[in-house]
């Protein structure tokens, strides 16, 4: 018998749902879209909202601005994705009025940015301790040049 594949490069689930939207597991298909994005909301039955911040270029201000999207899509019984968790999901047929993607793969827990942007500020303190003393030192000696 032929294991069933679902078109995309990503891990097979072993735990069995009786989930029919589960594309593993069930009738559905995926198309070719996929997005990666954090969920933000798993209140709803077997569904879970999923958003990412994209950039968007404003001609008039020669600037760009954060955007944010947001899509609803299936959370079958087998990957039981949490809030907070990174996803990818992937387009398929409509399977309600608001939902037509399908959480395909946890790729893992949400990365705290600004402890991140905070320990690389502290190592950059660190290491230009010494170098600012040393510029400090050079200042303050006289220049014989002159």
């Amino acid at each position: 018998m032929k294991k069933k594949g679902i078109g995309l490069k990503v891990t097979p689930r072993n735990k069995k749902c009786s989930d029919k939207k589960c594309p593993f597991h069930g009738n559905v298909g995926v198309r070719k879209n996929t997005f990666t994005g954090l969920i933000t909301s798993d209140k709803m039955a077997r569904t879970v909202t999923v958003a990412w911040v994209r950039r968007a270029y404003l001609p008039k201000y020669e600037r760009y601005e954060k955007r944010r999207s947001r899509l609803k899509a299936h959370n079958p019984e087998c990957i039981n994705a949490k809030k907070g968790d990174v996803v990818m999901i992937a387009e398929t047929r409509p399977l309600s009025k608001t939902k037509n993607f399908v959480v395909v793969e946890v790729l893992g827990k949400e990365t705290k940015k600004e402890a991140l942007k905070e320990e690389a500020i502290q190592e950059q303190e660190t290491k230009g301790v010494g170098e600012a003393g040393e510029a400090e030192k050079k200042k303050t000696t006289p220049e014989k040049n002159r």
